[in-house]
């Protein structure tokens, strides 16, 4: 069995070599590969082509997603992704759609409202219109969950915070913390339920998810006053002297950096801004990463083995800025295929350019180096008697 799960290996890691601490993948590279994959899922309403974003982002976390806890999270986004697709539907089913439609689905008991709710209703006619227009755009917005589902189950919060710059340090924590709550949620109720299990107990239902609520809780609850007292004995939040002259600099730099991009991306989304928008942005994003630079000067922290952004690393976060730049060529050129119409309603085909340009986001599946496979738990004493006496 070993040698054929090696052997099925072999072909992978001609291309790319087994990841280990030196050449490990720096998380940024994940997260730039997935909002590139994101931003082309936003650029367009076409579900054929969503649904072949999701399956890519579906394939590479599969290829190279680690056995770590934080890695199990992937499942979950793509729950929340089908909830969040349910949810558009009840509203455009019981709220009403803005989308006028000929097609008749059924008639629901419509609630009288006041003279100052206008333009509001609750039931009414649900057209086959406005139902596709909603599942159209619930199936947007599950892309783009699961796109970040991805990279968070393929980078780890640890090293992605090692990375931040020092003057981001404190609320990069703050997200991390954030990231790394949802996975550890998730791996405490199912530890609890299959506890439950094994003793007997009901683990699903109302009285299921009661009884294992409170343990999760409590859980949480210790764990954060543990994180606590961590941050605290290794000193978080001291920084060093810095001038008054170089913090001024630093605020007026980040300040009017932020406000730059701002108004730099403003001008490329609008037409009469095309001319301003591109210099402004760049001028922005000089001043941003100015004032970050000078901001670091407060951090007293230092970098252990810090990750290197190696040539894998532009591959994979070159091949999701493809994706989505590529994708923003394309609405304006076939906006009619990523956009396909309810009014009539038209049947969505895949348009054969963008198809391509999406699954060049497949790369990451063949460059970034192969997580080592995951290792057998250790039996317990009880468990290896029980073996050896029906051995």
């Amino acid at each position: 069995m070993a040698d054929a799960a090696a052997d099925r290996l072999v072909p992978r890691r001609r291309l790319a070599p087994q990841a280990h601490r030196s050449n490990a993948l720096h998380p940024g590279a994940w997260w730039l590969w997935a909002l590139g994959l994101a931003t082309a899922a936003s650029r367009t309403t076409n579900p054929l082509l969503i649904g072949l974003l999701i399956g890519v982002a579906g394939y590479v976390v599969a290829a190279r997603r680690t056995s770590a806890p934080w890695a199990r999270s992937y499942g979950a986004f793509v729950k929340i992704a089908l909830v969040v697709i349910g949810i558009r539907l009840v509203f455009a089913i019981v709220l009403g759609s803005p989308i006028p439609g000929t097609h008749l689905i059924v008639t629901l008991p419509e609630v009288p409202l006041p003279d100052w709710a206008q333009g509001v209703r609750i039931g009414g006619r649900v057209t086959a219109e406005g139902v596709l227009f909603a599942l159209y755009d619930g199936v947007r917005l599950a892309g783009l969950l699961i796109c970040v589902g991805a990279a968070n189950a393929l980078a780890s919060p640890a090293r992605l915070l090692k990375s931040l710059p020092g003057a981001l340090y404190e609320v990069g924590v703050a997200v991390v913390v954030a990231m790394t709550f949802a996975p550890n949620l998730i791996g405490d109720v199912q530890r609890l339920r299959a506890a439950r299990r094994l003793r007997g107990r009901p683990d699903k239902g109302v009285r299921g998810l009661l009884q294992v609520g409170l343990p999760v809780l409590e859980g949480a609850l210790e764990r954060s006053v543990a994180l606590a007292a961590a941050m605290d004995a290794r000193g978080f939040g001291r920084t060093a002297a810095v001038p008054a002259r170089v913090r001024r600099t630093t605020a007026v730099l980040t300040l009017g950096g932020l406000m730059g991009v701002c108004a730099g991306t403003y001008g490329l989304l609008t037409a009469d801004g095309s001319t301003y928008g591109l210099p402004v942005l760049a001028v922005g994003l000089g001043a941003a990463l100015g004032g970050l630079w000078l901001g670091g000067r407060r951090s007293v922290r230092t970098r252990y083995r810090p990750d290197r952004w190696g040539v894998r690393a532009w591959l994979v976060a070159g091949s999701g800025a493809a994706v989505a730049a590529l994708m923003i060529a394309a609405s304006s050129s076939a906006a009619a295929a990523l956009h396909p119409g309810v009014v009539p309603l038209v049947a969505p085909t895949l348009p054969l350019l963008p198809a391509a340009a999406v699954l060049i986001g497949l790369l990451p599946a063949f460059v970034a180096p192969v997580p080592p496979p995951a290792e057998a738990p250790v039996p317990t004493r009880a468990r290896r008697d029980a073996e050896e006496k029906t051995s």
